[in-house]
This record gives C-alpha cells, structure tokens and sequence, in this order.
C-alpha cells in the first residue's frame, strides 16, 4: 500500500467519525428530555425548554384547578339552594289551636258531623247562646246530609274539613292517600254549600303530618288543633265532660265537642251549661286564628 492510500483511508474515517460524532450530538437533547424523572427536565436539557415546559405545566394545572373550583362551587351552590328548598318543604306547618282575639276569648269547635239527629240539637243551642262556631265536617257526611251543610252555613259558623272518611290512621297512609282523603274531603263540603269558605282542615283524630298540613295550606286551609279536648266522644257522663271545659283554661282556648259519631246527647247537655257559663265570666266567643303560631 502507497503512503497516499494511507493518508485517504485515514481521512476517510476521520470524516466518518466526524459525522457519527454532529449525529449523536444533536440525538442527545432529545434523549435527556424524555429520560428524566416525571415532571423534571433531565441533566443536559436546555434551559429553555425545561422553563417552557414547567411553565406550559403549572398553567394547565392551575387552570385545570381553577376549572374544578369553579365547577365544585357551582355544584354546592345549587345542591344548597336545591337542598333549603326541599328543607322548606319538610318543615312542618303550625298547627292552630288559638280562638282569635285578646283576652278572654274561646273557640268552640264541632266535630264529625254533620248528623241528623244531633246537629239541628247543637244549632239550637248555639243559636240560643248567641255563639258562633267552627264545624269540622266528614266529607262523606256532607254529602250525605247536604241540607245540615247549608243550615250550619247560613247560621253563620265556619266550616272545617274533617277528610272525607275519617281515617284516624292517615298519618301513617301514603302521601298521596292523604291528600285524596283531604281534597276530597274539602269537595264534598264544597259541594254542598257552593261559594262558601271552607277555612280549616282538622285531620281525624288529630293524626297530621308535614305532607297533611302542607296539602291543607296549598289549598287554603288552616290545619286547626284544639286545647281543651272533654273527650265528650267517648261519653264519660256530663259531669266529667263539664268538669274538664271548667277547668283551668289556657290562654284563647280552642275547645274540642262533637255532633257525630255516635249518641251525642252528653254534648248537646254540657253545651247548654258550658255556654251560658263562659259568658258569664267575660269569654267572647270567637273562630280559631287563621294564621300560623
């Protein structure tokens, strides 16, 4: 071999080597960026990308976090207000059991009638005494003695929805059986007297439930208690019915008497004490408050 064939072959693989050389060079940025921990530029990155990367990183993930909070909130912010709607909802309703006015004043209430044989009884003594009172009527009653309806209405005493059959175990039926019970109930009394208020709901038994007042308030009714109660229903002689309506008063009392259901001749009896008797103490006789204690 020649000296010049030494000196090109030389020279030939000091070019190879040379580019072999520029190629791995420029391989090698790429190689560190991928290789480093997660999140950290690998040693020999540029400095450069390394920032812009950092960069580009911290602001998808604040906008990310700024996305999330604003989505968090949003998501409170209607589970609340859905939440205080359905809370106002459950609440239950005030049930009355106050006589409207100051003072000595009473409400006297007639329940699970109309009847017959009692109700024109209880009319005369009421008319009699120059009372008026609030009648809480069985629908189903109602319809069946519609001319009782009128003769209670035109005397000029209120009316109350009793329900229309007296289920003193509604408060543990479905919802929408209560609300049957006590539309209907309403309807039939309606019915009756057309164009006259029906201003209160008593549920049977004094069995109410949130769902039960709630039903009676869309429909313009009162739910109404009482707070004297002569259990005068299970007829425990006149004696003990005067007994208890003579008691210790509460204050604007809402006393409980009934014209249906059964034999009612006890009641039509204290009536005729109990009434002359109030009056004689200063109680004006007045219809339960309709406002919500």
């Amino acid at each position: 071999m020649t000296t010049s064939s030494v000196r090109r072959r030389r020279a030939g693989s000091a070019v190879t080597a040379a580019v072999l050389g520029l190629l791995a060079a420029a391989a090698a940025p790429a190689l560190a960026a991928t290789d480093g921990p997660a999140g950290h530029p690998a040693a020999g990155a540029p400095a450069g990308s390394a920032h812009g990367a950092a960069r580009t990183e911290a602001h998808t993930t604040a906008r990310g976090a700024q996305g999330s909070a604003h989505a968090a909130a949003r998501t409170e912010a209607h589970t609340t207000a859905r939440g205080a709607v359905e809370g106002a909802a459950r609440t239950p309703l005030g049930i009355t059991r106050l006589a409207q006015g100051p003072g000595h004043a009473v409400a006297i209430t007639i329940d699970d009638g109309p009847d017959p044989r009692w109700t024109p009884q209880v009319l005369q003594v009421l008319r009699k005494n120059h009372v008026k009172a609030t009648f809480c009527m069985i629908g189903t009653n109602a319809q069946k003695y519609p001319e009782l309806v009128r003769a209670v209405a035109a005397d000029g005493h209120r009316l109350c929805d009793h329900s229309a059959d007296h289920d003193v175990t509604m408060d543990h039926k479905p919802v929408a059986y209560q609300r049957k019970q006590i539309l209907d109930g309403k309807a039939m009394i309606q019915k009756a007297v057309p164009g006259v208020a029906v201003d209160y709901y008593r549920a049977p038994g004094g069995a109410f439930t949130p769902d039960s007042r709630a039903v009676a308030t869309e429909s313009g009714m009162q739910p109404l208690g009482w707070s004297v109660d002569p259990k005068d229903w299970s007829r425990p002689g006149l004696p003990a019915i005067v007994s208890a309506v003579e008691g210790k008063l509460p204050q604007q009392p809402t006393v409980l008497f009934h014209d249906g259901g059964g034999d009612r001749s006890e009641t039509v009896a204290a009536l005729k004490q109990y009434l002359p008797w109030l009056s004689a103490r200063g109680y004006a006789f007045t219809f339960p408050v309709r406002a919500t204690p």
